[in-house]
């Protein structure tokens, strides 16, 4: 399965640990959204990462991407069949991609993509009110849902879990620590998440690349 996208997108990054998680073989394509890679085109025809292509089908976005893989790959079941458990886990999903991305990007973007890869001048003002006034409540949100036992759902590794952890990469990227006298299940939460094979081997090939 070819996956299109660089794991600094949290997206990509999302069903890059996902297909990981399934022991699926990921040939991953590193590509920006200006990209003008046919087979890119044909998969993701509005551009949008990741996208992939498994044989003759091809799909892009995150989401469906992974509600793909599940039904492929049923085992280990990531998405849970319950009414509930599901319910929850496309609520953390759904969260991730929209409330936690849409604050995280605006110091991720002005802090380090604008300014490193496309040679723009980041709005440090954008980025400092999305810290300042955006995070604190996702991360006090995340304080109370957060349980004893290192899980979003039903005590076991979900689409949840790696929805929700993805994005944090890119705070770790920026700095940024969590605050574990404020936040500290969230803190061991995050950083129990962020060691797993799935996520660790990106993480350091993503440090490498900004360090570079």
């Amino acid at each position: 399965m070819i996956v299109f996208g660089s794991s600094m997108s949290p997206f990509v990054r999302k069903v890059l640990a996902f297909a990981a998680e399934k022991g699926v073989a990921v040939d991953t394509r590193p590509t920006g959204l200006r990209s003008r890679d046919p087979a890119f085109l044909a998969a993701s025809p509005f551009r949008k990462v990741p996208a992939m292509v498994d044989g003759d089908f091809a799909l892009a976005d995150s989401s469906a991407i992974v509600h793909y893989l599940e039904a492929k790959h049923p085992e280990p079941a990531l998405i849970p069949a319950g009414a509930r458990e599901r319910g929850e886990v496309i609520w953390f999903d759904e969260f991730a991609d929209t409330i936690v991305f849409n604050c995280f990007v605006k110091m991720f973007f002005n802090r380090i993509v604008g300014p490193r890869f496309m040679g723009l001048a980041g709005d440090e003002a954008v980025a400092a009110a999305a810290q300042a006034d955006e995070m604190p409540p996702i991360l006090d949100y995340l304080e109370t849902v957060v349980p004893g036992d290192g899980f979003l759902v039903g005590s076991r590794l979900t689409l949840a879990d790696l929805a929700v952890a993805s994005p944090f990469v890119n705070l770790a990227h920026l700095d940024i620590a969590i605050d574990d006298t404020r936040h500290p299940k969230l803190k061991a939460y995050i950083d129990a998440m962020l060691a797993r094979p799935s996520f660790a081997a990106m993480i350091g090939e993503e440090r490498r690349i900004l360090a570079a």
